[in-house]
């Protein structure tokens, strides 16, 4: 972290990058943390833009393309980076909510269609009130991380379950408080992000992120 490329300085003289297997035993791969929240938190912001009643419901489909390309893929690629560099929860957290977003697309774009009108409500409960249960138990395992972490989770599972409840019942009420809640998930998850990849880069705490469970 303290060479003068990785901190951005662009002098000639600047140390170059050498190749992974020059390193030695010493080199470990950057972190993919902030890049699968940032993911997670865009993807989340978008959709829940919508699910609030703040943006008309017909422009929606713009959702997709976030949701295919960098909620779904690029959360899907930190998720496999999480298992290189060991850590557990961030693998299965990421690798889950990518696939959840790949999910969402496919559902979207190719399946919904074939669910009877009458029962397209009860289904997509089940299937986010599925994803609640998953992000409620993942909370538990977020309160070994940092709190910032663990109030994404708080915060996610609440929204899924807002959401699940709210489109089984058909209750646009639901619908828009659960929005509120991905907002807000969004950003907290936005801040996590941007608190990991600045102090990375400045090699120091900047933002503080408290760490949980000492």
């Amino acid at each position: 972290m303290e060479s003068a490329t990785v901190r951005g300085d662009s002098r000639q003289d600047a140390p170059k990058r050498e190749p992974a297997a020059e390193r030695g035993a010493g080199w470990s791969p950057a972190d993919p943390g902030p890049l699968g929240l940032a993911g997670f938190a865009l993807t989340t912001f978008v959709l829940s833009m919508f699910n609030a009643g703040l943006v008309a419901k017909s422009a929606e489909p713009v959702v997709l393309g976030v949701a295919l390309a960098y909620g779904g893929l690029a959360q899907l690629l930190a998720g496999m980076w999480e298992f290189r560099t060991g850590n557990t929860f961030g693998a299965v957290a990421f690798t889950s909510f990518g696939a959840f977003w790949l999910s969402y697309w496919a559902l979207v774009t190719f399946f919904i269609g074939d669910i009877p009108e009458t029962e397209v409500g009860a289904a997509v409960g089940l299937y986010l009130i599925s994803w609640g249960i998953f992000t409620a138990y993942m909370f538990v395992a977020s309160l070994r991380t940092t709190a910032a972490i663990a109030l994404v989770f708080v915060l996610l599972a609440a929204t899924f379950f807002l959401l699940g409840i709210g489109n089984a019942n058909e209750s646009e009420g639901l619908v828009e408080i659960g929005g509120w809640f991905g907002l807000v998930t969004a950003v907290a998850a936005w801040y996590a992000s941007f608190a990991a990849v600045t102090n990375s880069t400045f090699g120091r705490t900047v933002l503080p992120v408290k760490p949980l469970g000492d």
